[in-house]
């Protein structure tokens, strides 16, 4: 079929105006698209701390300051939502905005270290006119793309990397140990990423954090999904920390069929065993060891102790109770014996010690009492993790193995006689060092609070310390208080304890 020219010239026309309103179509979506970008990079904070953390070697003092960076996004109410590791023990806070060279003093309004996470804001009149705030999306589906915006080490400029969702399950945060669902996407996240957000169309949906592989850089990243970020948010509004509560028993997986028949399950039954009650916690007087969790609200417990959140998406049953606040009540279906129990528990703090190891604190004085010269401390994780990144290795065996312990009301905290300081009122014991105190004049320790009142109090001639194999430690009471401010003065330490120690009294 030949075309004539008029036709020709006509078809030509035709196509050169569709060309040209597909390219505006496409101009006017790729500018959208790069305003969308802007509104994010002006809503990416970046944060400069300056961290002064205790030294629980020498609990009196503090470690040399260092100086970190972070990442952080504007939230409603003219907030900044980042790690809390980003301003752990900070001493000084400031925020910069993106392409603007000024830094601006802030200051931490919300800290859940538990979380990994805190809220900042910046006082200063107008910083956050020209800033729009981030909403909090939902999770996304497996494989989906996102995009982390942040300032990691190697530049000073915004870096925006892009990666899919590969995995979410429960996760031991790296910042305070705490077991939360977490976010892993192979987008690579690097130091000064911290705090940094995930988008997923312009919204939130996700916090980055630390890996638990550590500081170093890698294509491989985690996130405080937007489940734990809403309960830290709404957890905020009073100001006040609640954390996340606790019901105050343990569990173990009842994979084995001998051990599901033992406990009187049928084949088609499924739960986690009971295998610990902490007395004090909403679970005490109402479950017993070896009753078996079968249901919590709606989620049925599977014998590995996982939940179905959705379709694709399982995790350990603990999740369930993450996401209620203070206060609430949740549904326990439980059997015992054989026979099928529902009960509601209320959800409370959780207690300050479960295992004798308190875990890791922030932003707190160090507790440490001084007698005859011998530097007694209470044992946690700060101590332990003083021993360096290998702590699990380097730090004294005695004291790891304190960790597997449960706590009591008897015997709530561990007390331990770090390093003796040498003077003539403690010879004989001068190479004496992470020795776990038991007794003191026969007396069982309940906690540190109750070991330096004892100190405090004393009467007797000798205060014998003693430990659970029989060693023990004998220091004159006299002597003692003599030789106190010489020993002091002789070591440079300020107080014989800790400032805070006897303030609750």
């Amino acid at each position: 079929m030949r075309l004539t020219p008029c036709t020709r010239y006509s078809l030509v026309r035709a196509l050169s105006t569709i060309l040209l309103t597909v390219g505006v179509m496409l101009s006017s979506l790729s500018n959208a698209q790069l305003s969308e970008i802007r509104d994010i990079e002006d809503s990416v904070i970046k944060i400069y701390t300056t961290q002064a953390a205790p030294d629980y070697f020498t609990p009196w003092r503090l470690l040399t300051p260092r100086q970190s960076s972070g990442s952080g996004a504007v939230i409603i109410g003219n907030r900044i939502l980042t790690n809390a590791h980003v301003v752990a023990n900070a001493s000084y806070v400031q925020a910069q905005k993106h392409n603007d060279p000024r830094r601006y003093q802030a200051r931490v309004t919300f800290v859940s270290h538990e979380a990994d996470l805190a809220l900042i804001t910046v006082d200063e009149p107008g910083f956050f006119s020209d800033l729009k705030a981030l909403t909090i999306g939902d999770l996304p589906e497996p494989l989906q793309e996102v995009s982390v915006y942040g300032y990691p080490i190697g530049g000073k400029t915004l870096s925006i990397t892009k990666g899919i969702l590969s995995r979410v399950e429960q996760q031991v945060y790296a910042h305070a140990g705490a077991y939360l669902l977490a976010g892993q996407i192979d987008a690579a996240i690097n130091p000064g990423n911290s705090g940094g957000p995930v988008i997923v169309d312009q919204q939130i949906v996700g916090v980055v954090m630390q890996a638990n592989a550590g500081g170093r850089a890698e294509n491989l990243g985690y996130f405080v999904p937007p489940s734990v970020v809403r309960h830290v948010l709404q957890d905020s509004e009073d100001g006040e920390l609640d954390g996340f509560p606790d019901l105050g028993f343990r569990t173990q997986t009842l994979d084995s069929p001998s051990a599901k028949l033992a406990y009187g399950l049928e084949k088609d039954q499924n739960g986690v065993l009971v295998i610990k009650v902490f007395p004090d916690s909403p679970a005490d007087g109402v479950l017993q060891e070896n009753d078996v969790i079968l249901k919590i609200d709606d989620y049925e417990v599977a014998d590995d102790g996982t939940i179905e959140l959705t379709e694709d998406l399982l995790t350990d049953y603990k999740h369930a109770i993450d996401m209620h606040h203070i206060g609430d009540t949740l549904e326990i279906t439980y059997s015992r014996d054989g026979r099928e129990r529902t009960v509601d528990l209320y959800a409370e703090k959780a207690l300050q010690n479960y295992s004798l190891v308190r875990g890791e604190r922030f932003d707190e004085i160090p507790q440490y009492y001084i007698y005859g010269g011998v530097l007694f401390v209470p044992l946690n994780m700060n101590l332990i993790k003083r021993w360096g990144n290998d702590w699990s290795r380097s730090a004294p065996v005695s004291l790891l193995q304190a960790r597997n312990e449960w706590s009591s009301p008897d015997r709530r905290e561990l007390v331990v006689a770090l390093q003796v300081l040498a003077a003539d009122v403690n010879l004989g014991y001068h190479d004496w060092r992470n020795w776990v105190v038991e007794y003191v004049n026969g007396v069982p320790i309940r906690d540190f609070q109750h070991f330096a009142n004892m100190l405090a109090e004393n009467e007797a001639e000798n205060i014998v310390f003693e430990n659970k194999n029989g060693y023990q430690m004998v220091i004159n009471h006299t002597d003692a208080l003599a030789s106190e401010e010489a020993i002091l003065s002789q070591y440079r330490i300020p107080s014989s304890h800790s400032v805070n120690l006897f303030e609750s009294e």
